[in-house]
């Protein structure tokens, strides 16, 4: 079973097979960067990470944030092609990512549907959406509020998590991609704030469809996921 310990399904959520996802890009460039992290237990199983060709303008703007210009990205195979790995991840366990709205906007607007996968939110049954998505963003969000900023940089700061990040990095990133705005180097830091609420007394022992349906924004879809779990 997708997730499991020895054909036992896990408790806890942090037990569970995750992939944490970012993406570097926009709806009218396309995604021109991505890093995966896949952790199991709280360890890191796997880590990719890709440049893409653009499929529209890059702005200016854009560069000065994640530093990828068309030079640069002239050449590279299109985000497209690497449609067999991203089904695979959602076939194998769920998404995560910081802010993950933005993440499924980005890839909806390559695949608008994965196949037909595991519906981590509800057991046993089956989804052809990308989501429900673990979000740290939203998470910290309601059980760590004193830490009031959301930025993922500020957040690492606040959590004295740079050095566990830098050392991480040197680790899984390319050489001159370590940094914020980055793919894999943010979605190595998304991990690390993963691990903040693995330690969290409120959040440890959430099982995985209690975790997804925290991390719902949208109202209607956290009370549908919300009546769907009630074990």
């Amino acid at each position: 079973m997708a997730g499991g310990l020895r054909g036992e399904v896990p408790h806890c959520w942090s037990d569970h097979v995750i992939h944490f996802v970012d993406f570097e890009g926009s709806v009218s460039s396309g995604i021109l960067e991505f890093g995966v992290v896949t952790l199991q237990g709280g360890l890191i199983t796997a880590t990719r990470t890709g440049l893409c060709s653009p499929q529209g303008r890059v702005r200016a703007e854009d560069t000065a944030v994640h530093g990828l210009d068309a030079g640069l990205l002239a050449g590279r195979r299109p985000f497209a092609d690497e449609w067999e790995y991203f089904a695979g991840l959602r076939e194998s366990g769920p998404l995560a990512a910081h802010y993950a709205g933005a993440e499924n906007s980005l890839i909806k607007s390559v695949w608008p549907y994965p196949r037909r996968s595991p519906d981590f939110a509800r057991p046993g049954q089956s989804s052809v959406e990308w989501g429900p998505w673990i979000d740290t963003a939203a998470l910290l969000a309601q059980f760590r509020p004193e830490l009031e900023s959301g930025k993922l940089e500020t957040l690492i700061e606040s959590c004295g998590l740079q050095a566990a990040l830098a050392a991480s990095a040197a680790t899984h990133c390319p050489a001159d991609r370590r940094r914020f705005h980055a793919a894999l180097y943010d979605a190595l830091a998304g991990t690390l704030l993963l691990s903040v609420l693995a330690r969290d007394p409120a959040t440890a022992g959430l099982s995985l469809p209690q975790l997804l349906t925290y991390s719902t924004h949208d109202g209607a879809k956290r009370d549908a996921l919300s009546q769907g779990e009630l074990f």
